[in-house]
């Protein structure tokens, strides 16, 4: 699951229409799953536009982005989890119409997901049922 949470209007129309699915394909490219009609529908992307004055910082009203990523603990490695935060920020950056200059007003949050926790079709998922899901594919 991949959320995106941006002022309203900071997005650019193609930016805004395309976001969203290049933000779950990446996700699942970084957890290494197979990219096959079972787990694309699994990849759930989420655009939170907020009002316009609703965020800011102590110093100035530009446009800052968050992007929330939830994964099975495990899921990602550090190096997975580096090379997500990367594409995310260029992903949104684009989409914003800002150059890499604006980077550091894109931040990605991965929040790893406990095994047992997670549940979907009214049962618990475990993360190794994923991992076997995505071997026979």
């Amino acid at each position: 699951m991949i959320e995106l949470t941006v002022p309203a209007g900071a997005l650019t129309d193609a930016g805004r229409a395309d976001v969203q699915r290049e933000l779950a394909t990446l996700l699942l490219r970084w957890e290494g799953a197979p990219d096959t009609e079972f787990f694309r529908a699994q990849a759930w992307s989420y655009l939170h536009e907020v009002p316009s004055g609703a965020q800011a910082t102590a110093e100035d009203d530009a446009p800052r982005f968050r992007v929330d990523v939830t994964v099975p603990q495990g899921a990602l490695s550090d190096r997975r989890k580096a090379g997500l935060v990367r594409e995310a920020t260029a992903v949104v950056l684009k989409a914003a119409g800002l150059p890499e200059a604006d980077a550091l007003r894109v931040w990605v949050l991965i929040h790893e997901q406990a095994d047992g926790t997670w549940g979907a079709g009214g049962q618990i998922v475990r993360y190794a049922d994923l991992v076997k899901l995505a071997k026979d594919a």
